[in-house]
């Protein structure tokens, strides 16, 4: 897979190591000449000193031959032009920006060409009620501009779930099951899997789904 990724801050070039490591492709690209100079040598990745809100220096970049393209600046106005560029201009499948300001997360969605946006301090926050919720829904990450949700209930002993089977709890067409943690290992979950309290069940949903899943799972 090929990567771009725009911002070689802590957060772009932590990015860029680890999907290095892992294989993929990395273009990393940095306006800032003198932190090319002084990293570029730090990590074995393809860099390009440009502006990657300049769609000339996107073209010369080769932003039409990435697989996904990671706005991962400190500016989030910056993160919106990179990311609507991206999508509209080169037609890159999957855009991700970052969020710096939580109250900009509303703009972070298709009309801005996100596929998937990531705050922190959602994020933590969401890591916190995983941790520490039982019987109520946590929404743990955002996908598809909005349209998608990842979200994880801690099965409590009153909940309607308990001793059902998946595939009779009636869940809606537009919304999945897609993991079962039970006592630290993780289930791939089939029709026939039976839930018990006490599981964490992690599910994607639509907005529209999200309600009757609650309804499904939480008393």
């Amino acid at each position: 897979m090929r990567v771009a990724i725009a911002g070689a801050g802590n957060v772009g070039t932590y990015i860029a190591g680890d999907l290095r490591q892992a294989g993929h492709e990395v273009l990393l690209l940095e306006k800032n000449v003198d932190l090319v100079r002084k990293l570029r040598d730090t990590i074995d990745v393809e860099w390009v000193p440009a502006d990657a809100c300049e769609v000339s220096s996107l073209q010369r970049a080769g932003l039409d031959q990435v697989d996904v393209m990671v706005a991962a600046t400190g500016d989030d106005e910056d993160n919106l032009v990179i990311s609507l560029l991206a999508k509209q201009e080169f037609a890159v499948p999957r855009v991700v920006a970052r969020i710096n300001h939580p109250k900009n997360q509303w703009l972070f969605n298709e009309s801005w060409g996100v596929d998937v946006s990531v705050s922190t301090p959602h994020l933590l926050t969401a890591l916190v009620e995983e941790a520490v919720s039982v019987g109520s829904l946590v929404r743990l990450l955002q996908l598809q501009g909005g349209e998608a949700r990842l979200v994880e209930v801690t099965l409590a002993s009153d909940s309607p779930a308990d001793g059902q089977a998946i595939v009779d709890l009636g869940i809606p067409r537009d919304a999945t099951v897609v993991a079962v943690i039970r006592q630290d290992h993780v289930i791939v979950p089939r029709g026939d899997t039976i839930l018990y309290a006490g599981d964490e069940v992690v599910a994607l949903v639509t907005p529209e789904s999200e309600a009757e899943v609650t309804g499904l799972l939480v008393k």
